[in-house]
């Protein structure tokens, strides 16, 4: 059962530790309210949401899993630009029935930004009270958009796991990207070394920008983008075993980082177990 649930998000597995994975734009719920004023089409607003981005951060310690869809409240973005309200908030399409949404509507959806960066501060307070700590921002990203029967994005502008770090201090944790780069791009898996690179076609949003405001001295957020080669984008379809893959490679980068995390500030390597 997660330490903390609601029907907006939910906190889960052992937070003891130094290593944090969230999952902000898994969700695909939506308030009765919300579905009843949208016009998106399920399919689209799936496609364009990150499903199984919490499977893939299931093998770390500590983890966030957002329930709603980032199209009722997109928790990446500031409390400004959290609810969209034109087609050009969000890649051009219709969502809403009526634009702009009622007010009330609005700002209930706004309380589940509240909410969130409420209560994921109370936590990493208590986190960063025991040293500096990492947050994998865990997200996925679409490399088809031509069309289901069109060639996939050349492979050369779309890494498997783009790495974003627009807005942490690199200098001073270089070491830790590093590691984290090093260990997840050598793994071996059935289709060969995973290629992950760094700010491609992300260097990360509201989420890490959070992070490292809030806790200038102690944390590290990587905006991690894996590409759909997980699932169909077009059909929804996972594929599990890839998924299984991603998972594990993901949770064999905790130690390894952990460690490169300690060497910098000169302090014992963290657990990753209680």
């Amino acid at each position: 059962m997660p330490l903390t649930s609601n029907d907006a998000f939910s906190f889960d597995g052992d937070w003891s530790g130094q290593l944090v994975a969230t999952a902000i734009h898994t969700g695909h719920d939506l308030r009765d309210e919300t579905a009843g004023l949208m016009v998106l089409d399920e399919a689209t607003r799936l496609r364009e949401e990150d499903p199984f981005t919490d499977a893939i951060g299931a093998q770390c310690p500590a983890r966030v899993v957002v329930h709603r869809s980032r199209f009722e409240v997109d928790l990446n973005r500031d409390r400004d630009g959290a609810v969209y309200r034109s087609p050009d908030d969000c890649w051009g399409l219709d969502v809403w029935r009526e634009t702009p949404l009622p007010a009330d509507v609005t700002e209930r959806s706004l309380e589940t930004h509240d909410g969130f960066y409420a209560a994921l501060g109370e936590r990493l307070d208590a986190v960063a009270e025991r040293g500096p700590f990492v947050l994998y921002d865990v997200h996925s990203y679409n490399h088809r958009r031509d069309g289901a029967d069109q060639p996939d994005a050349p492979g050369e502008d779309n890494p498997e796991v783009n790495v974003g770090t627009g807005s942490l201090d690199r200098d001073r944790w270089g070491d830790v990207v590093d590691t984290f780069m090093t260990t997840l791009g050598g793994t071996q898996t059935a289709g060969g070394e995973i290629d992950v690179r760094e700010n491609v076609r992300f260097k990360g949003a509201h989420l890490c920008a959070w992070v490292h405001d809030r806790y200038p001295d102690h944390g590290v957020a990587l905006a991690l983008e894996f590409k759909k080669t997980y699932m169909d984008e077009w059909t929804g379809q996972p594929d599990r075993a890839r998924i299984a893959t991603l998972a594990q490679a993901l949770g064999q980068t905790v130690d390894p980082v952990l460690r490169a995390l300690a060497a910098t500030t000169g302090a014992s390597a963290p657990t990753t177990r209680g």
